[in-house]
């Protein structure tokens, strides 16, 4: 009788969770300020094209129709607002945003996101790649929810290939466990009360990503599985790869 009981409990407050996170008002910081340097070509990555249609426009429409209730806020560096507006005009983009000028650094384009969320109660902030289009529907779910639970939540997957470390200047390296390293993604969601925290910091250059402001802060950030499509678009090599996922995949399926 205690077990089922138990069991009651816990499937209670699993349902019960699960409905506050998609009540909870949620926000998504995508960062696209990147000069696309290893892309090669005149034109930033953020802004070539893919499936006819700009890679930062891909992954908006596709956040967008993961969850058409979370508010959108583009951070862009400002010699790029007039370039995005005649982008634009030129592909009937309408997904709602709010738009908003970056900074010398990621940490600080995403501080000038973060102000943009005038929430007083608390909230859900995630923050996004704008090179990132192929973020599955699932990642952002268990992100969101994750966030919600304990705070500070990340996708990250596993390394396919052996990894070693440089030890010396001569070519040394020393073989390390695969199993203890995780590539890490984006979303990255917090909790709004903890991003405005961890924000309030001085930059340091040891800031790689949103998750190691928070945890210098003082704060634990937890894993959630991410999906192997959903690369950051930085090389041709991966420009290649993005069209051939055009063809074949949505963000409700996981190859």
């Amino acid at each position: 009788m205690t077990l089922m009981l138990s069991i009651q409990v816990f499937v209670n407050t699993y349902i019960i969770t699960s409905e506050n996170v998609f009540d909870m008002k949620k926000h998504l910081i995508v960062v696209a300020g990147g000069k696309g340097l290893r892309m090669g070509g005149d034109m930033p990555k953020q802004f070539q094209l893919i499936g006819g249609k700009p890679v930062l426009m891909v992954t908006l429409e596709r956040l967008h129709s993961i969850d058409p209730t979370m508010q959108l806020i583009l951070v862009l560096p400002a010699d790029h607002f007039e370039l995005w507006k005649e982008l634009c005009k030129e592909h009937g983009f309408a997904v709602p945003l709010l738009l908003t000028q970056g900074g010398a650094t990621r940490f600080h384009s995403v501080q000038n996101g973060l102000a943009q969320v005038d929430d007083l109660d608390e909230a859900l902030v995630g923050v996004h790649d704008g090179v990132r289009p192929f973020v599955s529907q699932r990642v952002v779910d268990d992100c969101f929810r994750e966030a919600w639970i304990h705070g500070a939540a990340i996708p990250m997957i596993e390394l396919q290939d052996s990894l070693r470390h440089i030890v010396g200047g001569n070519g040394v390296t020393e073989v390390v466990r695969r199993d203890r390293y995780r590539l890490v993604q984006t979303p990255q969601v917090f909790k709004l009360s903890v991003l405005r925290r961890a924000y309030e910091q001085r930059f340091v250059e040891t800031f790689t990503d949103d998750a190691s402001v928070v945890e210098a802060a003082g704060m634990q950030v937890v894993a959630v599985n991410g999906n192997r499509e959903n690369i950051k678009l930085t090389t041709p090599f991966d420009m290649m790869v993005a069209k051939t996922l055009m063809e074949c995949w949505t963000p409700q399926q996981e190859i």
